[in-house]
C-alpha cells in the first residue's frame, strides 16, 4: 500500500498531466494542421521554437517561466492582480508541463495531417462543404491516430516533468511535489529510498504501458493504411 505521500504525490502527477494534456490539445491540433498544410515565410522560426523546450535545460525553462509568470514577472504581476497565481502553485505544474510536451505532441498529429488523402477533402469540398465541415468530418477524424498518440506522449512526459516544475513552483507538498519531485525528495530523507524505489518502479509501470499503448495505436493505424 501506498502511504498517504506517495498517493498524494500521484494524484497531483495525474491532475497536472490530465489537464496539461486537455489544454494543449487544441492548440496542438491547430498549429499541427497549419505546419502541415500551408508554407509561409517565417516557418522555419515556427518550427524551431516549436522544438526549443526539447533542448533547452529544463532549469532555464523553470527560470524563463519565474520570470515571466512569478507574482512579479513581466505577464505575472498582471495575473496576480487579477487573483491568477501561477508561481508555487499546482496551475504553474500545468504550464511548465505543457510547454516541455506540446512538441511531443504537436509532431503525431503533424504526421497524421500530412498523411491525410487531400482528394478526400478537395471531393468534399466540390460537393460543397465549408472548408471548417471538410475539416470536422474529414480531416479530424482521420488525424484521430495522431492525436491519441500525441496524447498519450503529452501526459506521460507530463507525468515525469521535474526540472522546470521544480524552478517554477517549487517542492511543496501536496501542492507541487508531484511524482518525480516526491523522488527527489524521498532520496534526500534518511531512510527515504524504500519510499523513493516504489515510486521510480510505479513511474516505469505508467511510462511503460505508455509506450505499449502507443505501439498499439501506431500497429492499428500501419494495418489500416496497409489495408
Amino acid at each position: 500500500m501506498f502511504s498517504p505521500e506517495e498517493l498524494s504525490a500521484l494524484y497531483l502527477s495525474a491532475k497536472v498531466a490530465l489537464w496539461a494534456t486537455v489544454i494543449c490539445l487544441p492548440f496542438a491540433v491547430a498549429l499541427a494542421w497549419t505546419l502541415a498544410r500551408h508554407e509561409f515565410r517565417l516557418k522555419f522560426l515556427v518550427e524551431a521554437c516549436l522544438q526549443l523546450p526539447m533542448v533547452l535545460p529544463p532549469v532555464v525553462l523553470g527560470y524563463l517561466l519565474l520570470v515571466l509568470f512569478g507574482n512579479k514577472g513581466w505577464i505575472g504581476q498582471y495575473l496576480n492582480a487579477m487573483g491568477i497565481e501561477l508561481a508555487f502553485n499546482w496551475k504553474g505544474a500545468v504550464l511548465a508541463s505543457m510547454i516541455v510536451a506540446f512538441p511531443l505532441m504537436v509532431q503525431p498529429i503533424r504526421l497524421s495531417f500530412q498523411l491525410i488523402n487531400r482528394q478526400l477533402e478537395h471531393v468534399a469540398g466540390s460537393l460543397g462543404a465549408s472548408p471548417f465541415r471538410v475539416f470536422c468530418s474529414i480531416s479530424l477524424p482521420l488525424a484521430l491516430p495522431g492525436m491519441l498518440i500525441g496524447s498519450i506522449l503529452c501526459f506521460s512526459r507530463s507525468l515525469g516533468e521535474f526540472g522546470a516544475t521544480i524552478t517554477f513552483v517549487g517542492n511543496i507538498p501536496g501542492e507541487t511535489r508531484t511524482i518525480p519531485i516526491a523522488i527527489y525528495s524521498f532520496l534526500q530523507q534518511p531512510d527515504g529510498e524504500e519510499f523513493a524505489i516504489r515510486l521510480v518502479i510505479l513511474s516505469l509501470c505508467l511510462a511503460f504501458s505508455a509506450l505499449i499503448a502507443n505501439y498499439f495505436i501506431l500497429q492499428k493505424y500501419q494495418r489500416k493504411l496497409g489495408g
